[in-house]
């Protein structure tokens, strides 16, 4: 890899890691209700990429199943579990989304594990067991279990995206933002309250956040990925965006102050090994790309 690609991709990791941790701050020192944060940042991803939108993919239902999916699903879980669960913890709970996709391919898809994968899964769960475990059993707190939930939606989304083809990048993220943006609107008025006087009381560290998450996170980062998933085979990426949760725990402690232990340590260590262990067996470069839209 290119001296230049290989910047770009530490940036890419380094911008998701930093969004994870802004993220926290923002659905709770900030106060701002969580479906209506996701909401806003998908308006502004459907705002820019509407030029992209038409003519939709087909088929349909799948395009927007699998938009509720990886959009307004996954983030907006994330942002709930964020609410009492550390950045730190999320990054590794999040991994669970590997391990979801390869289950869920053989049980949807029909595709079969190979034992390395299936070792790969193995390390993953039980790191994943190992942070979430407690003197007294499992600790599996209702953020965790929101954590958990979106890195499922994440899988879920993955596994139907490998079902539909010839979908350009923008296009996919113009139906991602307008139906996320749309069902999300309609979540946050029915669920939530106090929206816009959370968001008047932050005023213009909130817009600057929301614009920051939605064109520099979803878009600029994203489409950077995506470039370098034409130029590069994606058994090279893979291992290298786990760059993303190391730097996501390293920004927790710093920025948010997040308790990592030994324990946390060992777990999250078996939890990435896993990770990498499936990721260096050759997926669709699809299959990367989906897999990084929950991160």
């Amino acid at each position: 890899m290119r001296i230049r690609d290989f910047l770009l991709l530490v940036a890419v990791c380094l911008i998701w890691a930093f969004n994870n941790v802004l993220s926290k701050i923002i659905v709770t020192d900030w106060g701002i209700p969580p479906l209506f944060y996701a909401a806003l940042r998908f308006i502004v991803v459907a705002l820019v990429m509407w030029p992209w939108l038409l003519p939709m993919p087909r088929p349909a239902w799948r395009i927007v199943a699998i938009a509720l999916c990886l959009g307004g699903g996954s983030f907006s879980l994330l942002f709930v579990g964020l609410q009492t669960v550390s950045p730190s913890a999320a990054a590794i709970i999040l991994q669970l989304g590997v391990p979801f996709t390869m289950l869920l391919s053989v049980l949807v898809l029909g595709e079969r594990i190979h034992w390395r994968r299936g070792l790969g899964i193995a390390l993953t769960l039980i790191g994943v067991l190992i942070v979430t475990w407690r003197p007294g059993g499992l600790s599996l707190s209702t953020g965790l279990w929101f954590v958990a939930a979106s890195a499922f939606a994440g899988a879920a989304g993955a596994v139907l995206m490998k079902q539909v083809d010839g979908v350009k990048p923008f296009r996919f993220q113009a139906w991602v933002g307008f139906v996320s943006a749309t069902a999300l609107t309609l979540a946050s008025a029915l669920l939530e309250d106090g929206q816009w006087a959370a968001a008047s009381t932050n005023g213009w560290p909130l817009i600057a956040a929301v614009l920051f998450t939605a064109l520099i996170v979803s878009i600029g980062a994203h489409s950077v990925y995506y470039h370098l998933i034409d130029r590069y085979e994606a058994n090279l990426l893979a291992p290298l965006t786990l760059m993303t949760p190391l730097a996501t725990i390293g920004l927790g402690v710093l920025i948010t102050h997040d308790h990592f232990d030994l324990r946390m340590g060992i777990g999250g260590g078996l939890a990435m090994l896993g990770v990498l262990i499936v990721a260096l067996r050759r997926k669709p470069a699809t299959e990367l790309l989906v897999e990084r839209e929950v991160r």
